[in-house]
C-alpha cells in the first residue's frame, strides 16, 4: 500500500478514535448532571417535605370540618383551668366550661370578688390575685374548696379586656391544712411525756432519801419514756408506710400464724386486764403480703380491743374467706364508739376517749397505722361499733391464689 494510503488510514483510525471519546465523554456529562439533579431534586423535596405535610394537616383538617381557629377554640374550651375574659363594663366576652363548674360565672354575670380584681387591673394594668374560695366554713371549720386564680390583661397595649385564670386548689389546701394539723398534733402530744417527765425528775430531786417515792416517781419516768418512744416508733413506721409506693419482700402469708404472733404480744396484758382472747379454728388461708406489717396492724387491732374493753370482758379473734379477700375480724364488748367518731377513728392522733388513752399509754397512732397497711396491701379496714355494746373493725387483705400472683409480681 503506499504511503499516501497508509496516512488516511492512520487519519481515520484516530477520527475512530475520537469519535469514541466524544460519545463516552457526552455519556458521563450526561451522568453528572443526571446526578445533579437528582441531589439537588431531593434537597428540594426534603425542603418542601415539611410544607406538603403541613398542607395535608390542613387538608385533613378541612376535610373533618375543623379550622385552626376552631382548634383553638376547642382548647381553650375544655382547658382544665377557669378562663374568662370581661370588658370594662363587666360584660363576659368570653368563659370556658371550667369557670362555670368554678363559679366564677353564674349566667353571665361575672363573680363579684373576680370583678373588682378584674376592676383593678383594668385600671391599673397590673396583675391580680383573686381568692373565689367559698366564704362559709364546713362543719369541721373549713369549706373544703379553694378557688384561686389571677388576672391579667388581655393585651398589654389595650386596656379595654381583662382575662382571669382560675384554678380549683382544693387538694393542695386540703393537703397543707392536713400538714399543719399533723405538726400540731405532733407538737401536743410529744409535750405531754416531755412535760410530765421533768416534772417527775424535779420530785425525784426533791426526795433523793425516801426510797418509796424515789420507786414510785421513777416507775412513771419510765411508762411515760416508753409511752415516747412508743409514739416516736409509730410515727416512723407511719412516715415509712405513706411514702412506700409498693411493699417489700411480697410473699405467700401465712394468715393463722399472722393470728397466732399478734396474739402472743398481747397476751400478758389482756391476763393482766383480766379479758379473755378468743379465737376460731385455723383456716389454712394465705394472702400476698408482708407478714411483720400484717402482725402490727393485727396487733394494734387486738392491743386497741383491750386498751377500750371493761374488765372480766372478752375480746374475740376470727378470720375467714370473703370473695377473693381474706377478713380477720377482732370484736371486743366494750364501750363502742359513737357514729359521728367511727369517721375519724383512722385518722392520727384521734381518740374517742382522750383521759382513757392516756391511762393506758395508747400514742393516737395504732389505727392510723392499721389504715395504711391495709392500703398498701391493696386491702381495707372497717369498723362496726354500737355505742354500749362493743366494736367490731375488719381487717380485709386480698387472698394469695397460687404461683400465678407470684410470677406475675416479678414479671412487674
Amino acid at each position: 500500500m503506499s504511503r499516501f494510503g497508509l496516512s488516511l488510514l492512520g487519519w481515520r483510525s484516530l477520527d475512530a478514535y475520537d469519535f469514541r471519546v466524544s460519545v463516552l465523554s457526552a455519556f458521563i456529562v450526561a451522568g453528572v448532571c443526571a446526578l445533579v439533579a437528582l441531589t439537588a431534586g431531593i434537597a428540594i423535596g426534603a425542603a418542601l417535605l415539611p410544607r406538603i405535610a403541613e398542607r395535608r394537616r390542613r387538608a385533613a383538617a378541612l376535610a373533618h370540618g375543623i379550622t385552626v381557629s376552631e382548634m383553638l377554640q376547642r382548647l381553650v374550651t375544655l382547658a382544665p383551668v377557669g378562663i374568662v375574659v370581661v370588658d370594662i363594663h363587666r360584660d363576659v366576652v368570653f368563659m370556658n366550661d371550667q369557670a362555670v363548674a368554678l363559679g366564677v360565672v353564674r349566667d353571665r354575670l361575672l363573680d363579684d370578688r373576680a370583678w373588682l380584681a378584674a376592676e383593678r387591673t383594668l385600671s391599673t394594668g397590673e396583675p391580680s390575685v383573686i381568692d373565689l374560695s367559698p366564704r362559709k366554713p364546713g362543719p369541721s371549720g373549713r369549706s373544703g374548696v379553694s378557688v384561686r386564680g389571677q388576672v391579667r390583661l388581655l393585651a398589654e397595649d389595650d386596656s379595654r379586656f381583662a382575662v382571669l385564670y382560675v384554678d380549683d386548689q382544693s387538694e393542695h389546701a386540703r393537703m397543707e391544712a392536713t400538714r399543719r394539723d399533723f405538726v400540731a398534733n405532733v407538737s401536743h402530744e410529744l409535750k405531754t411525756p416531755v412535760g410530765a417527765m421533768g416534772v417527775l425528775a424535779e420530785a425525784l430531786l426533791s426526795s433523793p432519801e425516801d426510797p418509796e417515792l424515789v420507786r414510785r416517781f421513777g416507775g412513771k419516768v419510765l411508762a411515760e419514756s416508753n409511752r415516747l418512744a412508743n409514739m416516736v416508733g409509730e410515727l416512723i413506721e407511719l412516715s415509712r408506710l405513706q411514702g412506700a409506693e409498693r411493699l417489700p419482700d411480697l410473699e405467700p402469708v401465712d394468715v393463722d400464724t399472722v393470728v397466732s404472733e399478734a396474739l402472743s404480744r398481747y397476751k400478758v396484758a389482756a391476763d393482766n386486764a383480766d379479758i379473755e382472747i378468743t379465737t376460731d379454728a385455723p383456716t389454712g388461708l394465705r394472702v400476698l403480703g408482708n407478714q411483720p406489717l400484717l402482725v402490727t396492724a393485727l396487733a394494734n387491732l387486738i392491743s386497741n380491743a383491750i386498751a377500750y374493753s371493761p374488765h372480766g370482758s372478752t375480746v374475740s379473734v376470727s378470720r375467714r374467706r370473703r370473695g377473693d379477700n381474706v377478713e380477720i375480724a377482732v370484736t371486743d364488748r366494750g364501750f363502742g364508739i359513737a357514729r359521728a367518731d367511727q369517721e375519724r377513728v383512722f385518722e392520727r392522733f384521734f381518740r374517742v376517749d382522750k383521759a382513757r388513752s392516756r391511762e393506758t399509754g395508747g400514742t393516737g397512732l395504732g389505727l392510723a397505722i392499721v389504715k395504711h397497711v391495709a392500703a398498701n396491701h391493696n386491702g381495707s379496714i372497717r369498723v362496726w361499733s354500737q355505742p354500749g355494746t362493743g366494736s367490731t373493725f375488719t381487717l380485709s387483705i386480698p387472698m394469695f391464689t397460687g404461683q400465678t400472683e407470684l410470677d406475675t409480681d416479678g414479671e412487674e
